[in-house]
């Protein structure tokens, strides 16, 4: 089994921490047992949370950790000039356009503050579907008409192929268009990825359902080439209070530890730690841990 293309999909919204190092580092021991190249694809669509300091952060901790990849920027001003997802907005706007033609979307106006009150679980439940509220009105967003999805499949690493999962209630009318028109990150990853020719995902667990969100509307839009994509979700590292790492927290962030004065081989072994796994200390420990993990 051999893959062509796998990717590191960072958001700059804070500083890379452990739990990106975890995903990169399982990201790269699958490509290399299955011969697949690595991009690094920096999601920077959400401008409002982009700082420069954090795409830099980006290239400094992979270099730090002497991580390599094969594909994408290798510095800030190669990011911003080449790579950016800014590049990409005429492929997004066209997905939309044909996404309005084959009526995948209804409108909705309702605020995070009304979806809650309307249900305690806080997950949008399709209220506006039958109000027929005008696309082009202002301040409307895109959701997904998931009444038209029945099944979705998916193909997991390493060989398990399910054709009959469903989208669970936390995504089921998922967001296409913001309201200020903006793509989102359901649309702009499926667009990336078929862009880049991207036929091995390796993500975090908390990621599943926008899994199945994407094939929902790779099937709709006839991608059958993201169908065929396989995908691993790996464990999430948790912290202290077993909630899983985040940037909005600053969790284990890597410039810290870095910057404290932690070799590479410190983080490694903290990275074992967290997974409790005493023999971490390098890439090639990790790697053998991994490997046993997925036999």
């Amino acid at each position: 089994m051999n893959f062509n293309l796998t990717r590191f999909a960072p958001t700059p919204s804070g500083f890379l921490h452990l739990g990106n190092l975890y995903s990169f580092l399982a990201t790269k021991v699958l490509a290399e047992k299955h011969s697949a190249k690595i991009l690094l694809r920096i999601d920077d669509l959400d401008r409002e949370r982009y700082r420069e300091e954090y795409v830099q952060d980006i290239f400094e901790t992979l270099d730090f950790l002497e991580l390599e990849y094969d594909l994408g920027p290798r510095n800030l001003n190669e990011f911003e000039g080449n790579w950016s997802q800014t590049h990409r907005a005429s492929l997004y706007q066209d997905a939309l356009e044909e996404i309005r033609e084959k009526k995948l979307v209804f409108a909705c106006d309702c605020s995070r503050k009304k979806i809650q009150e309307m249900d305690s679980s806080g997950y949008y439940l399709g209220h506006c579907q039958d109000r027929r509220i005008p696309l082009d009105r202002k301040e409307v967003t895109w959701r997904y008409n998931a009444l038209e999805t029945d099944f979705v499949s998916l193909k997991s690493y390493p060989n398990q192929l399910d054709n009959s999962l469903i989208l669970p209630s936390d995504i089921a009318f998922f967001l296409l268009r913001k309201k200020d028109h903006q793509p989102t990150y359901q649309l702009t990853s499926l667009i990336d990825d078929l862009h880049f020719g991207v036929d091995l995902i390796v993500r975090g667990q908390d990621l599943y359902s926008s899994t199945l969100a994407q094939l929902a509307l790779a099937e709709k839009l006839s991608k059958a080439e993201f169908l065929d994509t396989t995908f691993y979700h790996h464990q999430l590292l948790k912290g202290p209070k077993k909630k899983k790492l985040s940037k909005s927290e600053g969790a284990a962030a890597i410039q810290t530890l870095r910057k404290s004065g932690k070799k590479p081989a410190d983080i490694y072994a903290l990275l074992g730690e967290y997974v409790g796994e005493q023999s971490i200390e390098d890439y090639p420990t990790f790697r053998n841990y991994f490997m046993n993990r997925i036999k």
